[in-house]
């Protein structure tokens, strides 16, 4: 179950409404430093403009690949442990703004997780330590540490990936 605050709207659809929630300035600001981190090949350079210009907060040793979008809006309420790979082209969003209302949440990734290509986290979701997720998948519900996720609609297709580590190594 995603956590999200939910606000309802008057009028036309929230997305028309967005600058009543996020001031344009943050929006531009927002925009141009997460373009610039999106194609920066330095990973130093991605993790400074994530946490000091953005707001984020991201571990040591994370790794953000090439084109890896994050919330333009919210950023701040991005957080993310050690050790963890974000997968090249990976859209992470804290807001959703539908027809009626919009939806802020808080994403948690914890640390050593690998998140693979092209995936899409939504807003509120909490990904757990040492977790997998598949590369294409929409991560739009919890995710337990250490298993392994995949697809649309996620599925499990492991609950504890330190089964196949034992396994590999031939001590199973």
């Amino acid at each position: 179950m995603r956590k999200t605050d939910k606000y309802p709207v008057e009028g036309p659809n929230s997305l028309w409404q967005m600058y009543r929630t996020v001031s344009r300035w943050k929006a531009v600001k927002n925009f141009i430093f997460i373009q610039i981190s999106r194609y920066a090949p330095s990973l130093p350079l991605k993790r400074w403009i994530y946490r000091s210009v953005l707001g984020m907060k991201v571990g040591e040793h994370t790794s953000f690949a090439l084109m890896v979008m994050v919330d333009v809006f919210f950023p701040e309420r991005i957080e993310v442990g050690d050790n963890t790979i974000i997968g090249y082209n990976t859209t992470i969003l804290t807001h959703e703004y539908l027809i009626k209302e919009y939806r802020i949440g808080t994403v948690h990734i914890g640390s050593h997780v690998m998140i693979g290509a092209n995936t899409t986290i939504l807003p509120g979701v909490t990904i757990g330590d040492h977790a997998v997720i598949g590369a294409g998948s929409v991560v739009h519900k919890d995710v337990a540490p250490y298993s392994f996720v995949a697809g649309n609609p996620l599925r499990v297709i492991r609950e504890d990936v330190r089964l196949t580590e034992v396994i590999d190594k031939g001590e199973g």
